[in-house]
């Protein structure tokens, strides 16, 4: 089980790294100061990223 979650926790890791990457390119603190925030891939992935680790590969969705 604690495989499991390192695979998330890396897979999350990677996602935020490269989130983060972006915006610093862009000189953004955040990623709604980005005109592109809604049709953003690396945003997108890093939302799935985020959802995938707190389900822990059980699925379901998430209410908030």
């Amino acid at each position: 089980m604690n495989e499991i979650l390192d695979i998330y926790q890396k897979e999350l890791d990677s996602k935020k790294e490269a989130l983060q990457e972006c915006q610093k390119s862009k000189n953004l603190l955040t990623c709604s100061d980005c005109e592109k925030m809604f049709e953003c891939d690396t945003r997108k992935t890093y939302v799935k990223a985020v959802y995938e680790s707190m389900a822990k590969g059980q699925g379901g969705g998430f209410e908030f």
